[in-house]
């Protein structure tokens, strides 16, 4: 009888740790190789910079190209510039030019104690892993090599089109994919390899 309770017990512990679903951090673990989105780039970047590159940085409206080398030439201003890839320069300049301005009146009055994750709007990583998981594993969307026009014509199928985001946001987890997306299937975790990039 007490063997009996030992097992229910330890089933019903295991039921818990399933229902409860992976930590956070083993979450971000298993996703490591998908590369930064610009919001991430942004919010590390806005920790360290004065105030005035803030507000020039978060109400300003430019285009990816003029993004880009408003970035190049403040590289030495704002250290966390130095330390992005040519790429990250690129995904962040391309965020911005999809993100910015922010809507009057929520750019942070004293921006070393924002919330960064709260007031930034999400980027085309963050879409990706929010939206493109409920009929198929990331690595069908990530591995996948095309240009703008074709994940905007598959983000366009009837498979597709009820998924509840913004054309705007269609367009910039389009253009984030173009970016970044093409990843080798070899830099996938294991666990993540199941379907390939065969949808």
């Amino acid at each position: 009888m007490n063997i009996f309770r030992i097992h229910i017990g330890i089933f019903v512990a295991l039921i818990a740790v399933v229902l409860a679903g992976p930590l956070p951090a083993q979450d971000e673990d298993v996703f490591a190789f998908i590369p930064h989105g610009g919001k991430t780039l942004l919010t590390h970047l806005l920790q360290d910079a004065p105030t005035d590159t803030v507000q020039a940085l978060l109400t300003s409206k430019h285009t990816r190209e003029e993004w880009s080398g408003y970035l190049k030439e403040h590289t030495a201003a704002i250290g966390a510039l130095a330390a992005l890839s040519d790429y990250e320069m690129l995904t962040l300049a391309d965020y911005l030019s999809f993100n910015m301005p922010l809507p009057e009146g929520s750019v942070p009055t004293d921006p070393g104690k924002a919330d960064w994750t709260a007031v930034l709007p999400a980027d085309g990583r963050d879409l990706a892993l929010e939206n493109c998981q409920f009929c198929h594993i990331i690595t069908v969307v990530v591995t996948q090599d095309k240009t703008q026009d074709a994940w905007l014509g598959t983000m366009n199928k009837p498979s597709h089109v009820e998924i509840e985001i913004s054309p705007e946001q269609r367009e910039a987890l389009a253009s984030y994919l173009v970016l970044n997306g093409a990843i080798p299937v070899d830099l996938v975790p294991e666990e993540l390899r199941a379907g390939g990039a065969s949808y």
